[in-house]
């Protein structure tokens, strides 16, 4: 096996001409030198350099080999950039409500922060999210898990996932509505009302139903949207109440209420998700530390804007 190293020190031999201008160029010491050549010489088993009264000579064999040293060299040198351009990179995916909350946040701070890092966002639902991150896609997948009123949520195997933040559950309702004044509700109060549907792509639709069952009832389903905005509009013309995660609830209708349920339903977790065991780049680990701080000035915005 040929060294790497050496084939550079014989490269270098042949384009300054001397062992010692090939010293000085590489900063080494002209016995440095020889002793690189002479070992490459022993692993390749060939004559590389004549050495006589006026100076040194490549070999045939010397010749042939500076030729593939210089592919060899410039092959390892490209690897090497896509390797650090592969390290200066984050690709992130976010599903909707998080996308339109957390992310544009996080976004701004690492942008200011790493503007030479290459940022990659994607929207996609947790479930397809956490398979692209296991094909090597994505290096973070911001993902939801549920846990209380008897859910408890099970890890996806060969992930590791991060927690970031409670995202709470409300009832949505019309800003008319005889229970609009109550400054909380309760699910039962609501088992004969016509209820808009969560029919997104996952569990949280089945976790909605889960809650109203738990509360008693089997819900009078009118509509069904993956749409939160599309159910404040249905919930604002009278046509129902629903469920809404507060992170849905960035751009809240004045014509509608939401009250908080408390432990009655399930919460979501919202978590960063990094394949377990992989090499993490400082980027990445960047951009998690950021998605906290993110969180964070979201809390913060949220607190504000009720009070």
């Amino acid at each position: 096996m040929l060294d790497v190293r050496r084939l550079r020190v014989l490269k270098e031999v042949a384009e300054q001409g001397s062992f010692s201008a090939a010293a000085e160029s590489l900063a080494y010491t002209q016995s440095a030198v020889s002793q690189q050549i002479a070992a490459l010489e022993r692993e390749s088993g060939a004559t590389l350099v004549d050495r006589g009264p006026r100076g040194i000579r490549l070999t045939d064999a010397g010749r042939a080999l500076v030729t593939h040293a210089e592919d060899i060299l410039c092959r390892l040198g490209a690897a090497e950039a896509e390797l650090e351009a592969i390290a200066g990179r984050v690709r992130l995916s976010a599903f909707p409500t998080a996308g339109a909350t957390l992310v544009p946040l996080a976004v701004k701070t690492f942008i200011a922060r790493h503007p030479a890092v290459e940022l990659q966002l994607y929207e996609r639902e947790p479930e397809d999210a956490v398979v692209m991150l296991k094909s090597g896609e994505l290096d973070i997948a911001l993902s939801i898990g549920y846990e209380g009123a008897g859910t408890v949520h099970n890890p996806t195997d060969g992930v590791e996932e991060i927690d970031l933040c409670e995202d709470p559950t409300y009832l949505a309702m019309p800003a008319d509505h005889r229970f609009a004044r109550k400054t909380r509700a309760r699910l039962s109060d609501f088992a004969e009302e016509s209820w808009i549907h969560s029919a997104c792509k996952g569990t949280c639709g089945a976790v909605a139903l889960k809650a109203l069952h738990n509360a008693g009832f089997e819900p009078t389903v009118v509509f069904e949207t993956d749409d939160y905005n599309v159910a404040q509009g249905l919930v604002a013309a009278g046509m129902g109440v629903t469920l809404l995660p507060e992170m849905a609830l960035q751009n809240l209708r004045e014509d509608i209420v939401v009250r908080p349920l408390g432990t009655q339903v399930t919460h979501r977790r919202i978590m960063a998700c990094l394949l377990e065991g992989a090499y993490r780049s400082p980027a990445t680990e960047a951009m998690v530390g950021i998605l906290h701080e993110a969180v964070a000035e979201h809390t913060t915005a949220r607190q504000e804007l009720a009070a």
